[in-house]
């Protein structure tokens, strides 16, 4: 997730094709790594994102290995895109040197359309299959084939102060018509969740889409669709922004600046990432003692909602020197006791779901049960190679979402849906 950009009404962004993309990759320097280690045993090279406790589960690995392997972990950039960029850039110039990478769910497919990455199969697809939730699995797929192994996911609850409102909204409508009470009484009432024009906002509108029963794309992620429950997502997200129950920032809003805002005290209701427990914990405790959790609300009161899910699958580079080593010590990184050291110790939410049983969990994981709950029944963001194009083009028609206008915007945004969609693989 990235700050946002300039919000610009209904201007449709120029996205770059793969052809320039790696004429740019061709031409960007390389930090190459070799693939040797000491002594003969050869070295994995891991390039994942920035995990505090990571180099840990590594050593963890090194020492099962048995000096068959070595893996060494090379910190990708903290920002979303800036990783993405650099791995764009060295697969498209096939560099060796890059064996196991930690992707975003949303570029498996895109990496595994342009052959940078191996298919799991064999045993190996069938360790990883094994007691993965569903959910994160789906991310890890393209072409109904396997090309990634989930580490970690991660799922968006509503966080809600139980001192102001008993019993948590089941709907976006009726946590609407409780903030607006609270808001007369002069209370903290502000529903507070990520409206800039980022990732954030194309997770956020996924998630109505998609408790609406509605498809932005067809099944085989080949057409747009917009159907009537987008246009039903795009009602609400417009109401929610024209209730008067937002933050004056909404539309600027991103996943931090929100977790800030609520805990400085103003908002009655939060939608964001797990992350927050813990920091609130820390930053504001008389606060989080009156700070519960719940699903997110559906778009119908007797209808549940189903969540944007996030996290990072591992793949296999297709340029990598040790392949079959490379599938090892992947797996070792995302076994069930790793997962849980992680998820304990970095707060990322487990694939195995075995792992939310631990007893060890349940003081680091007081929500587990929600999270789970919303991780059996899923929403997935398009499937597709062109994601990245496609969450670019979406993210600049939804901004700002009060001025969204429901079925003109549906009919904008699958315009340039389909425009995205020629498009496979792009460098922002």
């Amino acid at each position: 997730m990235n700050d946002p950009d300039e919000a610009v009404r209904r201007r449709r962004p120029r996205v770059r094709a793969v052809a320039a993309a790696a004429a740019v990759a061709l031409a960007a320097p390389l930090a190459g790594c070799g693939s040797g280690g000491d002594g003969g045993t050869p070295t994995i090279n891991l390039y994942y994102p920035p995990e505090q406790n990571l180099q840990k589960v590594v050593d963890t690995c090194n020492t099962q290995a048995g000096g068959r392997y070595k893996i060494v972990y090379r910190v990708l950039p903290r920002q979303a895109d800036d990783q993405r960029v650099q791995l764009v850039r060295r697969l498209a110039a096939e560099d060796g040197g890059m064996d196991v990478l930690g992707l975003d769910v949303t570029w498996t497919q895109e990496f595994a359309s342009a052959h940078w990455i191996r298919e799991w199969a064999g045993q190996d697809k069938a360790e990883v299959e094994q007691g993965t939730l569903p959910g994160p699995l789906e991310t890890a797929q393209y072409d109904g084939k396997l090309y990634g192994a989930p580490k970690n996911t991660n799922v968006q609850l509503l966080w809600y102060r139980k001192d102001l409102v008993p019993e948590p909204p089941k709907s976006w409508d009726q946590m609407i018509s409780m903030a607006q009470d609270l808001k007369r009484q002069g209370k903290p009432y502000q529903v507070l969740t990520m409206g800039a024009q980022y990732e954030g906002l194309v997770v956020l509108y996924n998630t109505l889409a998609e408790s609406a029963g509605g498809r932005i794309l067809s099944e085989d992620g080949s057409k747009a669709v917009m159907d009537e429950g987008t246009v039903r997502a795009l009602e609400q997200l417009r109401n929610l922004a024209t209730s008067g129950v937002t933050s004056p920032s909404f539309s600027n809003a991103t996943e931090d600046p929100v977790r800030l805002e609520f805990q400085a005290g103003g908002g009655a209701f939060q939608v964001n990432w797990p992350f927050v427990y813990p920091a609130m914990q820390e930053a504001s405790p008389d606060l989080a003692k009156q700070v519960s959790w719940a699903r997110v609300p559906g778009i119908d009161e007797n209808t549940p909602s189903k969540v944007t899910i996030g996290g990072v699958n591992l793949a296999v580079s297709a340029y990598s020197k040790h392949p079959e080593l490379s599938f090892d010590a992947a797996k070792c990184l995302r076994d069930e006791q790793n997962q849980k050291f992680s998820a304990i110790n970095d707060g990322v939410p487990p694939t195995i779901e075995k792992v939310y049983d631990d007893p060890e969990m349940t003081k680091a994981y007081p929500m587990k049960d929600t999270i789970v709950e919303e991780l059996k029944e899923p929403a997935v963001r398009p499937l597709t190679p062109a994601y990245q194009s496609i969450s670019t083009v979406m993210s600049a028609v939804l901004s700002p979402p009060a001025q969204i206008r429901p079925q003109q915007t549906a009919d904008e945004l699958r315009d340039a849906i389909a425009d995205a969609l020629e498009s496979k693989g792009v460098l922002p």
